[in-house]
């Protein structure tokens, strides 16, 4: 609203019941632009570093990262403590800073059917370390899919320790690069030649916050898994479900933000909308002519428009286009009396205006202001005021 309104209303004085507009005028301005962001309203993309660990890009195409974002059920934003000192500069306190420290962020995943995420974090294990990659139990085990085939299996309950000769010695970290060492036992462990050391297996974690067609990012830049966490299962939880929990630590956080693509997938948003598992149709009420409305979204008007504006747009697609709308507008109107829906707006639309031009001094008198109803003042009754006994 301009100033000049605002500023006339006030000289003159309003008409009609309403509330003070604080918050509308706080939160709606521009767009929204300050109303706060809705916690269910995130995308997170996992940038698992295939580029530089040739086995990891075997394993996972890009499908296939961005479906590990979808898993995410809660993950914390990153959080910093500032390290300070107080010192003393001739009985004056001075506080300095010293250094800044990255807190562990904390993420919650489902526990999938389909293994992605348990398959994520095995990955991550045996690339990482040596232990998985030991077999153990026959080479060979049925399951529900078919046969399993593994290694000759490690005899994990034999005492080694004053053996000439041991089988493995292969335990814990591995810290060697690809072209230093072997490959473990799914071969995950297998990076890309680099003199620099070895590859990290995560680039990095992006969490996207996104709000009226915008978003806002955190990307947390070589993160390690600190600590993970598989769920408990409980026979008293028939409601539950299982899910799966880690915490990272990273080195430094970077920030951006933009705006939501229209393309499909979003080449702004990493591995947001991606049409494997995103639905892209639009509504059926929200095409032209498909409500039963003249002048309302979707309805006769709508249809009427977008007709003409396909045709004018020429070519296949845009007589294609023109008949979809008249189609659909047919099917919507064919047995509806298009008078009384008319009428109807006309009646609701004109009740709306009366009600916000009518004075205030007439709505009191007509015991109704801008749609709500007062109750009438209850009828004086005369009481008999009876002496009090001592």
């Amino acid at each position: 609203m301009a100033w000049g309104e605002d500023f006339l209303k006030g000289f003159f004085g309003g008409q009609g019941l309403k509330d003070y507009a604080h918050a509308s005028k706080t939160f709606r301005t521009n767009g929204y632009e300050y109303a706060p962001r809705n916690k269910f309203l995130f995308h997170c993309y996992f940038n698992i570093n295939t580029s530089m660990i040739p086995t990891l890009g075997a394993i996972y195409n890009s499908t296939e990262k961005s479906t590990i974002g979808l898993m995410v059920k809660t993950i914390q934003l990153p959080k910093f403590s500032l390290e300070t000192e107080t010192l003393n500069q001739y009985n004056r306190k001075r506080v300095i800073q010293k250094k800044i420290n990255y807190q562990p962020v904390t993420v919650t995943f489902h526990d999938d059917g389909g293994d992605l995420i348990r398959n994520m974090w095995y990955n991550y294990y045996s690339y990482y370390y040596k232990d998985p990659s030991q077999a153990y139990g026959p080479p060979a085990q049925n399951g529900s899919i078919g046969q399993i085939q593994s290694l000759p299996g490690f005899a994990y309950n034999a005492r080694d320790i004053y053996a000439n000769d041991r089988v493995v010695n292969d335990w814990g970290y591995i810290g060697e690069g690809y072209s230093q060492g072997s490959a473990g036992g799914n071969g995950v462990n297998s990076g890309a030649d680099q003199s620099s050391g070895k590859p990290p297996f995560f680039r990095d974690i992006t969490v996207y916050g996104m709000d009226q067609h915008k978003w806002a990012s955190y990307t947390l830049i070589n993160p390690l898994i600190k600590t993970w966490d598989h769920d408990t299962y409980n026979y008293s939880e028939g409601s539950g479900i299982m899910q799966n929990s880690m915490s990272i630590e990273y080195e430094t956080v970077k920030y951006y933000s933009g705006a939501i693509g229209s393309s499909r997938p979003d080449t702004n948003v990493a591995g947001f909308a991606d049409p494997a598992y995103y639905d892209n149709i639009k509504s059926s009420l929200a095409r032209a002519g498909s409500t039963q409305t003249v002048l309302g979204q979707g309805g006769l008007l709508d249809a009427g428009i977008g007709i003409i504006e396909d045709l004018q747009s020429g070519g296949v697609t845009g007589v294609i286009g023109a008949i979809q709308k008249a189609g659909t507008a047919y099917n919507t109107f064919k047995n509806v009396d298009i008078q009384s829906v008319v009428n109807e707006e006309a009646n609701l639309a004109l009740k709306s205006v009366l009600q916000n031009t009518i004075p205030a001094a007439v709505r009191q008198a007509q015991n109704t202001q801008g749609g709500f109803v007062f109750p009438k003042p209850p009828v004086k009754v005369n009481t008999i005021n009876t002496p009090q006994g001592p």
